[in-house]
């Protein structure tokens, strides 16, 4: 059995970045993201804590792998554009930040920005 590959589809690769190394114009997504709950709230576990300390554990966020263009930086703050011109802020602190594949975020970008809106009920 024989398999093609079409070379168009090039495989790129998500670069872990600093928030120094951000620019205007660079093309992010969220990979994980840190939360924080008073200890209080948590009752997974038989461990009894102080209330003053905090619960820390990442989560991958639904929506990581969506392209955002970073429209501006001004640290530990990162302030991006979602496809469909919605700007919302970054938090480096709390969230790590990857950075896309320009040619392949732009791409994806403009399909999703193609992509029809739906129509509230």
């Amino acid at each position: 059995m024989k398999a093609a590959c079409q070379s168009g589809n090039d495989t790129t690769v998500a670069a872990r970045v600093a928030g120094e190394d951000i620019r205007c114009g660079d093309f992010v997504t969220v990979l994980n993201e840190l939360v924080e709950l008073p200890s209080y709230l948590w009752s997974c576990s038989s461990l009894s804590l102080p209330p003053e300390d905090p619960i820390r554990f990442r989560y991958i966020p639904h929506d990581t792998g969506t392209p955002m263009k970073v429209v501006g930086v001004c640290l530990p703050f990162v302030y991006v554009e979602s496809d469909r011109g919605a700007v919302s802020t970054l938090d480096t602190r709390l969230k790590q930040i990857v950075r896309l594949d320009h040619k392949c975020a732009r791409k994806v970008w403009k399909r999703l920005q193609a992509k029809p809106k739906r129509k509230k009920r």
